[in-house]
């Protein structure tokens, strides 16, 4: 196993139950000191129920924020406080920041500005996860399209200012960019 590298970014990115979480977890479960930042909010049972059992598979040592907007400022306050800061998930972060934009894509644009410039100050190491949407279906719906272009988007800015990038495949990590971490 490779020695855990400071100030470094990855993004684990793929599709639906690949294991993005589960190895982004084991990434970090290497090091003591972790932050935890779930960007989810609890907007009806479903998402309630899997909140709490994702709460349940962290350590309990771990430091959990709960913030589903605020990322860069979430970096700042706790970045230097910890080894390793694990973002779940710019999936959910995209739906967060659409919502509270609505189609304003300056205002967009600018809080994607504002997660890679952060991401490029933060002292600790930052292990961020998210969905590969770009072989999906295309959505039927026009907000559809959006929410998938926007996180498309988004992950291609966060790849190129991260050293890292996975793709998860049935629970496999694939290297596409840096060093991969084979978990035991």
């Amino acid at each position: 196993m490779q020695e855990m590298r400071q100030g470094s970014v990855t993004l684990v990115l793929g599709g639906v139950r690949s294991g993005k979480s589960r190895y982004a977890q084991q990434l970090a479960e290497q090091v003591r000191d972790v932050v935890f930042v779930a960007t989810a909010k609890a907007t009806d049972d479903e998402m309630r129920r899997k909140i709490e059992r994702h709460r349940e598979e962290r350590p309990k040592d771990w430091v959990t924020v709960e913030e589903p907007l605020e990322l860069p400022r979430v970096m700042a306050e706790h970045g230097d406080g910890c080894e390793v800061m694990v973002v779940d998930c710019l999936t959910i972060f995209a739906a967060n920041v659409m919502e509270a934009e609505g189609e304003d894509r300056a205002a967009i644009e600018s809080r994607v500005e504002a997660l890679c410039a952060a991401l490029g100050t933060v002292s600790c190491r930052v292990v961020l996860v998210s969905n590969e949407v770009g072989s999906g279906v295309v959505p039927a719906y026009a907000v559809g399209r959006r929410y998938r272009d926007l996180l498309g988007e988004m992950n291609q800015r966060v790849a190129r200012v991260a050293d890292d990038v996975v793709l998860m495949v049935a629970g496999l990590p694939l290297a596409l960019k840096g060093h991969l971490e084979v978990m035991p």
